[in-house]
Formats: structure tokens, C-alpha cells, sequence
């Protein structure tokens, strides 16, 4: 499925050419999951080392290669150091890495910075208004591939490509997950960090399973089995897609409808990250035998 996906969108008629249309063998290409919820609901093993395969085909050495996420704690309890010893390629935490002091989100929102922040210290200020970027981010990874789940979250609406990356490549966070008004602000600002936004060069959603309710917990009986992997350049069209089929499915099991920010999506658009008017997305869709 990865295979086919990506020889699709990029118009390659094999699958080395369609990851060199995206990447070169000199990148170091950071591919970023979201671990917290599991290995069942959150960013699957599978999709990853279909993505690892791609990449080794072109040439590109393994350990320039980096499975990442926020914390290196969910990516070992997710079962990602597998890949390591499957493949060779590097596991990393974004938080481990330590913090850039010199890119970083500044924002009027005041969040009490706790130890895994970079202002945390005895002698500093307990609040901050700064989120600094991961040195894994600007000093090591070139080339963002963006894996994300298709999973609700009950203020963002999806743990999509957007608030993925976002939130998982900067400290002092909690600041902006209080309320949902906060994120959709925060969450285009830090995507549309130059650091970030412009090293993105390929979204997978990961919708082999559909989370509907449960949010950063695995509960598989509030899920639908899509067997579906969506891919796009565009983070935001994906994540729109993601969001009406969420509802959709809520609708099916009969599930409450939630609340969520919508104008993280508009907010993006504006930015210019992505397309978020469902009139103008263009879908093809291909079904894979085995």
C-alpha cells in the first residue's frame, strides 16, 4: 500500500524514483509518529516500515533514517525500536535531543515550563512564553515525512499531521492544550515555523484503523477498520478528510458529537499550509489486491 501510494501521487513509474522525486540520498529524513497511544491506535509499525523499505530502495543509508516522536519512552513501549533492529534506522526522542535555544514559537500565552523544558532550572522563571524547537529538528533531520493516525482528539478534532508535528517538536506545550481556542491558534503558528512546515515533504495518514472516540487512549472498541492509507503533500486537506470521516463513523456507532476547534484548519489555510475547503480537494482513491 505505501509502495503504490507514493508511486501515485508522485507520477513515478518505481518506487526508488517516486522517494527520490521527494528526498535525495544526502537527506537525513526524520519520520514522525505519533507513539503515545500505542502501538494498536496510534502510528502503526507496519505503515513505518513500509515507508523504511522506500527509502533504503533509493540508496539512502539507515542510519540516515530517524524514527521520531516527543518522547523516546512511547516510542520504546510502541514497539519502534524494532524497526532499529529490523533495519538499522535510528529511534529518537525530540525532548531527549534537547531544545534549540536559537528556534523557537513566542507567544503571549503564559505556560508553567516543567523539567523536560528547556527554561526549566531552579533559577529560572517557572512560566514562559516561549516553545523552542527540537535540535533533532534543526540540527539532524532535513526531510519530514509525517505519519499520523487517524484518531480523534476532542479539541483538535484528529491527532492529525498538523497537531502531530506541531505539538511533538517543540517544549512547553501544555500551555495551548488547555483550551481549544489556544490551539488553533498555536497549532498552524508552530507548523508554519520555516524549521518545520518547510521541510515536510510527504503526509501518510495512517487510517488502516479509525479511532472515533478515546482520544490519547487506545480503545479499539470505539474503532472502525478502514485498511485505508491516505497520502498528500498537503497536511491540511488530509486532517480535513480526517475530520469528516471521524464524524461520520461517530454518526454511524450513534457516538456523541464533539466540539472541536475548527479554526485550527481555517487558521492553517490562511497561513497557506494547505487547502481546508473540502470543494477543492481532489480525491483518487485505489483500491490494492493482495
Amino acid at each position: 500500500m505505501v509502495d503504490r501510494g507514493v508511486t501515485l501521487l508522485t507520477g513515478k513509474t518505481n518506487v526508488a524514483d517516486a522517494w527520490l522525486s521527494l528526498v535525495s540520498t544526502q537527506d537525513v529524513v526524520g519520520i514522525k509518529v505519533h507513539s503515545q497511544p500505542g502501538p494498536n491506535s496510534g502510528t502503526r509499525r507496519s505503515v513505518v516500515a513500509g515507508v523504511i523499505e522506500g527509502l533504503l530502495e533509493t540508496g539512502l543509508p539507515p542510519d540516515h533514517i530517524i524514527v521520531w516522536d516527543k518522547e523516546i519512552a512511547s516510542l520504546r513501549l510502541s514497539g519502534f525500536f524494532e524497526l532499529h533492529d529490523r533495519f538499522g534506522v535510528r529511534v529518537e526522542g525530540a525532548a531527549r535531543a534537547g531544545w534549540d535555544e536559537n528556534v523557537f514559537y513566542e507567544s503571549p500565552i503564559l505556560g508553567h515550563v516543567v523539567r523536560s523544558d528547556r527554561e526549566f532550572g531552579p533559577e529560572a522563571d517557572p512560566v514562559g512564553r516561549k516553545s523552542f524547537v527540537s535540535r533533532l529538528v534543526t540540527k539532524e533531520i532535513t526531510r519530514i515525512i509525517n505519519v499520523a493516525p487517524m484518531m480523534n482528539h476532542n479539541d483538535a478534532g484528529v491527532t492529525g499531521n498538523l497537531f502531530s508535528l506541531s505539538l511533538g517538536a517543540v517544549d512547553n506545550t501544555a500551555r495551548f492544550q488547555s483550551s481549544a481556542e489556544r490551539l488553533a491558534v498555536a497549532i498552524p503558528e508552530i507548523y508554519a515555523l520555516p524549521e518545520l512546515g518547510d521541510r515536510v515533504v510527504l503526509n501518510i495518514v495512517d487510517a488502516l484503523i479509525c479511532q472515533y472516540e478515546g482520544e490519547e487512549r487506545s480503545l479499539l472498541h470505539y474503532s472502525t477498520v478502514l485498511n485505508q492509507l491516505r497520502f498528500s503533500r498537503d497536511p491540511v486537506a488530509l486532517d480535513v478528510l480526517s475530520l469528516h470521516e471521524l464524524e461520520s463513523q461517530r454518526k454511524r456507532a450513534d457516538a456523541p458529537r464533539i466540539r472541536f476547534a475548527r479554526e485550527i484548519y481555517t487558521n492553517a489555510s490562511l497561513l497557506e499550509l494547505g487547502n481546508s475547503d473540502t470543494n477543492r480537494i481532489r480525491i483518487t482513491q485505489v483500491r490494492t489486491m493482495q
